[in-house]
């Protein structure tokens, strides 16, 4: 209890992540409220196999998403907080898309098999309903996590860390649209929503201005240490 106690207290800004609880109230409110008068699939959809084992990249993204959140937090304030903004505001996006746009997709297919991969996509269809799925979560909070884990210096050391994560969210995003979880639709549209987070977080303008604070700051101390050796030198002098 004491090292729980201790590491929120070197990493405080893990408190942020409390803000996904009322995000999250806000969407299961609109799940149950909100009356769907948009269809997002469109004919691509209909040339999309339905492929079932792609249930389990689907199902891989509740355990990329914390991985990515805790990894980056552990190591590094600066990544996690730009990791929070991307997610929190890509949720909260979707979800004033949603209330804008209030929509569904007819594309999940009957499923009467009983092999395991079966029964995880019925289980996903009975616990996640086909509204508010544009622009896709899924695929806003993937491209997130992964963005972060590409830009932090800890995971690049780590020996096809990248690579990884660079498939992983490949995949997860392939999934939706394999499992008719989503529409090609919905992923264009989370792509889109993503963008507008990625590029002031981590595009090359974002790059150079965080490199200019950075070498700003440095010379900002620099400059401070020098007036601090000066009376020194002063009295030597004298």
């Amino acid at each position: 209890m004491d090292k729980i106690k201790n590491f929120l207290s070197a990493h405080s800004y893990f408190y942020l992540m409390l803000l996904f609880i009322p995000i999250q109230i806000w969407f299961q409110i609109l799940e149950h409220n909100l009356v769907p008068q948009y269809i997002t699939q469109t004919a691509l959809d209909s040339r999309i196999p339905f492929i079932k084992e792609f249930v389990v990249p689907y199902l891989i993204w509740f355990i990329f998403v914390p991985y990515g959140v805790l990894f980056v937090g552990f190591y590094s304030r600066k990544d996690f907080l730009k990791l929070f903004t991307f997610l929190c505001g890509g949720m909260t996006a979707a979800n004033i898309l949603f209330m804008i746009f209030p929509n569904v997709q007819h594309l999940r297919p009957a499923i009467h098999s009983g092999d395991p991969f079966s029964l995880l996509v019925n289980m996903i269809y009975t616990l996640d309903t086909p509204t508010n799925v544009c622009p896709s979560v899924h695929v806003i909070n993937s491209i997130a996590v992964n963005a972060a884990l590409q830009h932090s210096e800890t995971f690049s050391k780590k020996r096809f860390g990248k690579a990884i994560s660079g498939a992983l969210t490949i995949l997860i995003c392939l999934s939706t649209v394999f499992i008719k979880q989503h529409s090609a639709l919905d992923v264009a549209a989370g792509f889109a929503v993503s963008a507008l987070f990625y590029i002031p977080l981590y595009g090359p303008f974002a790059q150079k201005l965080e490199n200019f604070a950075e070498s700003k700051s440095v010379f900002q101390k620099h400059r401070a240490g020098g007036s601090e050796r000066n009376p020194r030198r002063e009295r030597c002098e004298k």
